[in-house]
Parts: C-alpha cells; sequence; structure tokens
C-alpha cells in the first residue's frame, strides 16, 4: 500500500512488484496486495514496535489497524509510525466499540477522529498515521435483537458524520463488516453493505471460515461483497479469524497451524484476484496469529519438538460441582462500579484496574461478550483479585423478563459456569448480576402485572439453574419504586420478594444527595426495611451519567468530589440500618470523564 505524504514513488513501485509477485516469506507462501493484522494492545508499541514489525516483516504484512490508547504520549505514535514506514508498512488508528452504533455514545467515536487528525496535523509527513479503521459490531447489543432498525439508522447517522468530518484529510477510512450484512436493508431499501462499501475508502470483510472454496467456505461468503465493490469501484480485504472461538471451530483457523492458514490464504489470493476490488487478506488478530504453531498435529497441538502455540483452555464442563472463587481480601464495605462494555475490560484492563485504584475500588460488575473465549477474562479477573476486587459477571436487558427469552439469561448462567470451572481459583467470578428493566417495555404498559409474573419466574430459575451445583452469587439492579407492585397471586411487595430471592441487590437510588426527603436514605426506606428484616445485604447504586429525567437523579452536573462527600454520608445515616453494605457509581465510562 502506498504510504501517504511521503516516499510516495517508492510505495508505488512496491505496490506494483506486490502485485505482480505477491509478498513473500519463509512461513506465508504467496499472497497479492496488502497484508493487514489488527493489533489491539497499543502497549506493544512503546518501546518502538520492534518485536511487532519484525513480526510484520517475516509475515509479509504491510498494514497495521492500531489500537489508540490516548493515555500514551504522541511521540511514542510517531516513533513507531516512523519505524513501520521505513519498513513500508501502512499504520491506521484502530477504534470501536459496538455501542459506537448508538446516538450517546458518537461523540466517542468523533473524537477518535479528532485526536487522529489533530495528531497528525503535528508532526512530521513520516510520523503520521495513513488512515482511520472502525471496528463497530452493533449486532452484538442487545437492542440489535428488539430494535434492530433503530440501532441501524443511529449507525448510520453516526458514520455519515464521521465521514463528513474525515472527508478531505487524505486519510484512508476503513471499516470492518461481516458477510451477512448483505441481507440487511436500510430505511431507503438499499443493502447496509451497499452503502458501507460505497462510502468507505475500503471495507475489510470478515468472512470468518476455515476453508476457502466450499458451499460455506470463504470465497462463497464474500462474494457478494466483491461484486458490489467491483461495481462501485471500492477496494476489499478479505479477513479470517486466529482466535479461539468456543462451539465455533468453523470460524478460525486457531489450533490448525499456519502452514495450513496460509495456504488457504494463498488459494484465496489466486482465486479472488479476477475481481478488481480484491485488495488483499487480513488476518484478526497480531496476538493470536504471533502465538499460532507453524504445523498442527491434526488435534490442534503442535508436533513434538516444536515451540508451542497458547496454553489450550479446557474444554467447558457439562455437569459436576462449580469450584468456589478465591476469596478476596478487601474492606467489608462494599465499594464499585459497573463495566458496560465487554470490549473495553478486555482491551483496557490496565486502565480500568488503575482507576479501581485510584479509587479504592473492591468490587465491579462486568457485562460479558459470551462470543469470548474464556481466555478473554481470566487476567483481568486474576489481576482484580490479586488487587483485593470482587468480579461480578453482568447480564441483561428488558426482554429477559419475559418467559419466552428465559434461555438467553440462561446461556449467561451456562457460560459463567462453565468459565468458572476451567479456570483458577483466583480468576473465577464471585457471582452473576441481572440488569433487567422491563418497565421500559411496551408490554409493561399494556399488563404490568403479565409481565412481572414473567419477570418473577424467570428470576425464581435464574436463581434455581445458578445454585443448583454453584456458590455463586445471585444479585440484580432494582429501582427503589418497585415496591409499589405485588407479586401477581401473593400478597407479597415485589421489592421484598426481589431482596429476599436474591443473595443481594444493588437498589438504583439515583438522587444527588444523601439526606433529605428525595435522598438516597428517605427514597430507600421500603427497601432498607426489608433486607434488615430478611437479613439480606443491600448496595445503593448512585447515577454518573448525564439524565433527562431531572438533575436531581444524578451527580453529572455536581461532578465526582460532591457525590462522594454524599456517599460519604451514607454509613453515617444508616448506622442503625445491618443491611446496609455499601455503594457502587453508575457507571465507569461516566464516572472516569466526570466533572472533578
Amino acid at each position: 500500500m502506498t504510504v501517504k505524504r511521503y516516499q510516495k514513488l517508492t510505495g508505488l513501485l512496491l505496490m506494483a512488484a506486490t502485485l505482480l509477485v505477491g509478498f513473500q516469506s519463509p512461513a506465508n507462501g504467496e499472497t497479492a496486495g496488502e497484508k493487514a493484522t489488527w493489533v489491539w494492545q497499543t502497549e506493544l508499541i512503546e518501546d518502538g514496535g520492534e518485536r511487532l514489525l519484525n513480526f510484520a516483516h517475516d509475515e509479509g504484512m504491510n498494514l497495521i489497524y492500531l489500537q489508540i490508547n490516548r493515555d500514551l504520549p504522541k511521540e511514542t505514535y510517531e516513533r513507531f509510525i516512523r519505524n513501520a514506514h521505513g519498513k513500508q508498512i501502512a499504520v491506521h488508528a484502530l477504534g470501536g466499540d459496538p455501542g459506537w452504533a448508538l446516538p450517546e455514545h458518537r461523540d466517542r467515536m468523533l473524537g477518535l477522529a479528532d485526536w487522529v487528525m489533530d495528531y497528525n496535523a503535528g508532526v512530521p509527513a513520516e510520523g503520521r498515521f495513513d488512515g482511520i479503521h472502525l471496528d463497530i459490531e452493533p449486532y452484538v447489543l442487545p437492542q440489535w435483537e428488539t430494535e434492530q432498525d433503530k440501532v441501524i439508522s443511529s449507525w448510520e447517522s453516526n458514520l455519515k458524520e464521521f465521514l463528513g468530518k474525515t472527508s478531505g484529510t487524505g486519510l484512508e477510512l476503513g471499516i470492518d463488516i461481516p458477510f451477512w450484512f448483505d441481507h440487511i436493508t436500510l430505511a431507503n431499501g438499499g443493502s447496509l453493505n451497499e452503502w458501507l462499501i460505497s462510502v468507505f475508502d475500503h471495507v475489510t470483510v470478515l468472512a470468518y471460515r476455515n476453508v476457502a472454496d466450499s458451499e460455506h467456505g470463504i470465497i462463497h461468503l464474500s462474494q457478494n461483497e466483491l461484486e458490489l465493490a467491483d461495481k462501485l469501484g471500492k477496494k476489499v480485504l478479505i479477513a479470517v479469524n486466529t482466535k479461539e472461538m468456543p462451539g465455533e471451530a468453523h470460524t478460525t483457523f486457531y489450533g490448525q497451524g499456519k502452514e495450513r492458514m496460509n495456504q488457504t490464504l494463498e488459494q484465496l489470493s489466486g482465486s479472488l484476484s479476477s475481481h478488481p476490488s480484491f485488495a488483499g487478506l487480513a488476518v484478526h488478530d497480531f496476538r493470536n496469529w504471533e502465538n499460532m504453531p507453524v504445523n498442527s498435529g491434526g488435534d490442534g497441538t503442535p508436533p513434538a519438538g516444536e515451540t508451542p502455540g497458547p496454553v489450550p483452555e479446557p474444554e467447558p464442563g457439562t455437569d459436576g460441582p462449580v469450584p468456589d472463587a478465591a476469596p478476596v481480601t478487601r474492606d467489608p464495605v462494599v465499594r464499585g462500579t459497573y463495566i458496560w462494555e465487554a470490549n473495553e475490560l478486555i482491551q483496557n484492563s490496565r486502565e480500568i484496574l488503575e482507576f479501581a485504584k485510584e479509587k479504592k475500588l473492591n468490587w465491579l460488575y462486568v457485562r460479558l461478550d459470551l462470543q469470548q473465549p474464556f481466555s478473554a477474562y481470566m487476567s483481568f479477573v486474576k489481576q482484580a483479585s490479586a488487587a483485593g476486587i470482587e468480579v461480578h459477571a453482568m447480564g441483561g436487558h428488558p426482554i429477559w423478563a419475559l418467559q419466552e427469552n428465559r434461555g438467553k439469561m440462561m446461556k449467561l448462567v451456562n457460560y459463567v459456569k462453565d468459565y468458572n470451572r476451567s479456570v483458577q481459583g483466583d480468576e473465577r467470578f464471585h457471582g452473576i448480576h441481572l440488569d433487567i428493566e422491563p418497565y421500559v417495555l411496551p408490554e409493561w404498559k399494556a399488563d404490568s402485572q403479565r409481565v412481572i409474573s414473567e419477570w418473577t419466574a424467570n428470576l425464581d430459575a435464574f436463581v434455581s439453574e445458578l445454585k443448583k451445583d454453584s456458590k455463586l452469587q445471585a444479585s440484580m439492579d432494582m429501582a427503589v419504586w418497585l415496591d409499589k407492585y405485588t407479586v401477581p397471586g401473593q400478597d407479597l411487595s415485589l421489592s421484598k420478594w426481589m431482596i429476599q430471592r436474591m443473595d443481594h441487590v444493588s437498589l438504583m437510588a439515583f438522587r444527588d444527595k444523601a439526606d433529605g426527603s428525595n435522598g438516597i436514605a428517605h427514597v430507600a426506606k421500603e427497601e432498607i426495611a426489608f433486607a434488615d428484616e430478611l437479613g439480606k445485604p443491600l448496595l445503593f447504586s448512585v447515577e454518573m451519567k448525564e439524565s433527562h429525567e431531572g438533575s436531581h437523579i444524578t451527580f453529572y452536573e455536581e461532578g465526582s468530589a460532591y457525590m462522594e462527600e454524599e456517599l460519604a454520608k451514607l454509613p453515617v445515616l444508616l448506622k442503625d440500618s445491618p443491611s446496609f453494605t455499601g455503594s457502587l457509581v453508575h457507571a465507569y465510562e461516566y464516572w472516569k470523564n466526570a466533572k472533578p
């Protein structure tokens, strides 16, 4: 690929040579055009990126999608990009999160664009990024299941604003797309994939399969995208996967060895070269690619005498008791927060743990992406345990209250139990926390008692399944006003039923003062009484997110220092309530950016 703004002639000559003869390396055979990878571990460039760039050279790579960590000094990026350009490797700034498809997270995507443009304006040409690459997968959002059209519409709007901001900058703009987006239409009736291909300089098609030529192989699955790009005069990279995918081995080359993958890449390069749009290949991702053995022993293990790749995780257990998590030495008063973005947890664990240390946290609810292998969470949980932090897996969606969606809840239960069976004590989750708020559903307005009946039945099934063979804690978020409802068929407050059924609840006492007639302690008085009576722990959650329900709901306007002052009053105000166990701030992403 041409490295923009410097050594232009050399880059063009390199491209011409590449198209004629392909890149050669001892391990990878021949491919044509670009060869890219994703680098999610930005710390790899802190020493100039020698290890990464040597690997890139050995594998014939000429394009790196580099995750941006804005906490790193700009000098670190400049040094790495200079080194990469010296080896004729282009560098695109990588960013993305499923939430970037939603209106409330648009500024995060635009912030990446602003950062890259500001950075490029402040460094010499040879140290500049060549492009921006987006990895946004909104189909993993809970909203995708219930409001797909709305999510797609907001994503389209966000991308248009991003493209408007970055057009004319000289940056090459790329985006990841799955092969199956051609079946999804926009509001105007057009294909989502066709629109994405038409507005970006290139797309990288996530054609995650491990065979090239079959009915469900890479060539067949990417055919529509290549034909669209041919028609539109745009570039397409075809991507394969090297990451472990439990239960989906057909989607990855994990365990099969570099030699077999490279043979498949050579086959792809030859077969797809008839498409003018075919620009090359991409391998997801650097870390897993680097750890692949050269050859596979047939069962995913390297032959005797060969340096092994990553140690495979144990197969998930299907029965038997779930071993306990190792105890965490922490203050008995809980102080915690919520991590809603699983991607954030996986990619920015160090930043989260540093924040937890700064804020003296000892408790985290973390939302899980169940498509991730167990290894995605092991290191974080282990480091958190060593830092005196209990980690509870989190999941939920309003529709989880409905009987028809009970299976989604059980999928989380089974994942966490299998995970805990497969890892060491200090890598295990301590519980599962649910955030289910069905009162936002149309069904609640139509018949709240029916929804409550299905909700309580689902929660009962959740606790029964969780406790059947484990000591994992069952917990949930609960609105302070649910005490106004009763459990169908019982003369019992819904709040009391929930407190009784769970090991603990986190009460969403969203107010911006501790005391007074509309303060945290007062609005929670019924729940406090229930918890005291039942001998159950009660945590108090407060809000740091901007709210349109009124400024009294959140500490957004006042900031973190004022919030800390109010939270410090709770132990005194609730000194006669044995149920009071601590407080949580909703949520990490808002708290870290809060006013001082």
